[in-house]
């Protein structure tokens, strides 16, 4: 019986997660399919239901429903229960969603094969969503000074408090400027989907790392680079945290070098 998984997200058709996973299930000689699913906002649960009924074993969780998935999950792992949200979800031989994170993990690993080591740094961190939770206490673990800068302050205080980590908050304004003397500064913000931009201060060389990719990254990166930023894109954190989903799944590791590889060119030739 061929095994079925895929993202699940609203929107969902620009992903490259059914291109890097049917790579690998491909490459491993699986009988499985992996494909995009839109499911629109609240709509998860019955989605799942269905999903499930249909043989359903593996799927990734994107925007807007990383929440709802930890929430509707029948168990999770401390990471997931820690950041508050899920992007993977494994279906349990007795019925119901076991919840991972596996953006944390993807976030580290990205960083370190950009040569970014966040510990003692001033990190700014833009945005206070699903993503920014796992990206948050990713840089507390590795101890950086955190800011956490975004438009609804509210929103932000509601992630240090459910996450734990210490981190100072304000304003996405506030935190702009403030970023003139941060050493890193991370954008979890969708504004790149929507054509948006940011005002940031001069970069002097200074790294930038937006977790999107492709279009929805370029004009920011466009803009920090123009700025003297160092930018850096999601496509690794991508492949990282779809290679640890992947191990999940098929307690199959997979290489992830000559697949990013083929995602830059597939994004280059797309843009």
């Amino acid at each position: 019986m061929t095994l079925l998984l895929g993202v699940i997200g609203d929107p969902v058709s620009h992903s490259l997660s059914p291109f890097i996973h049917n790579r690998w299930i491909r490459a491993h000689g699986i009988d499985a399919t992996y494909e995009a699913l839109q499911v629109p906002a609240g709509e998860l649960g019955p989605a799942l239901e269905t999903l499930e009924a249909r043989g359903g074993v593996g799927f990734n969780i994107t925007l807007p429903h990383k929440e709802d998935a930890l929430r509707l999950a029948r168990e999770a792992s401390d990471v997931a229960r820690r950041i508050g949200a899920a992007n993977t979800l494994i279906h349990r031989p007795d019925g119901g969603w076991r919840a991972e994170n596996t953006d944390a993990p993807g976030f580290v690993r990205a960083l370190t094969d950009a040569g970014i080591d966040p510990g003692g740094l001033r990190v700014t961190l833009l945005g206070a969503g699903g993503s920014a939770r796992a990206v948050a206490v990713s840089l507390s673990d590795l101890r950086a000074d955190l800011t956490i800068a975004n438009r609804t302050v509210a929103r932000a205080r509601a992630l240090v408090k459910e996450t734990g980590i210490e981190a100072r908050i304000c304003t996405l304004e506030e935190g702009l400027a403030d970023a003139s003397g941060s050493d890193l500064v991370v954008n979890t913000l969708s504004l790149g989907h929507s054509d948006g931009t940011l005002e940031l201060p001069d970069g002097q060389g200074r790294p930038f790392f937006d977790i999107s990719y492709g279009k929805a990254a370029a004009s920011i990166a466009q803009a920090a680079r123009k700025r003297g930023w160092h930018p850096h894109d999601g496509l690794g954190m991508l492949v990282a945290q779809a290679a640890y989903s992947f191990e999940r799944w098929f307690d199959i590791l997979p290489e992830t070098g000559s697949t990013l590889a083929a995602c830059r060119k597939l994004v280059e030739a797309t843009s």
